[in-house]
């Protein structure tokens, strides 16, 4: 079974403590998600911080408009540096997503970091072949344009 990978960096030119605050908030996650993934948190999120153990569920719609639920946990955080959320139910059989926040001269460098692994064997690996890569891309291109609007404006 093949594990894939994306990485995306991007250098948002603001403080690590807004920044933080936005990323650390799940409720975000609509603002920077394609409208067409009818993405929907499910779950009640409380106001504070990202915490280790917290449990979010959503609703998506990756393929074809079938809504699938998804669930992650929070499984590591350093404040102001980074947080990984790691997919309990949904669609991947391992996802493994790591935010990276560093402090430059010239901003924050944030880094997306995520280790994926698809269902069904050598189908899982053909669907990510012809559809499943693209769409990821799309996605985090979809994202990395909308955190240049709300922040490198």
């Amino acid at each position: 079974m093949s594990v894939f990978k994306l990485e995306r960096k991007q250098l948002i030119r603001c403080d690590i403590d807004t920044l933080w605050a936005f990323f650390a908030d799940a409720r975000n996650l609509s603002a920077i998600t394609p409208a067409y993934m009818n993405f929907v948190i499910t779950c009640d999120i409380p106001k504070g911080d990202v915490y280790a153990g917290q449990v979010i569920t959503y609703k998506v719609s990756p393929l074809l408009g079938i809504p699938l639920n998804w669930m992650t946990e929070i499984t590591h955080v350093e404040r102001n540096k980074r947080f990984v959320d790691e997919q309990r139910v949904g669609p991947y059989k391992m996802w493994h997503h790591q935010h990276l926040f560093e402090e430059t001269d010239k901003g924050i460098m944030m880094t997306d970091l995520v280790h994926y692994r698809l269902p069904l064997g050598i189908l899982g690996n053909i669907a990510h072949t012809l559809f499943v890569k693209k769409q990821l891309r799309d996605i985090f291109d979809y994202r990395y344009q909308q955190i240049e609007k709300h922040f490198n404006k």
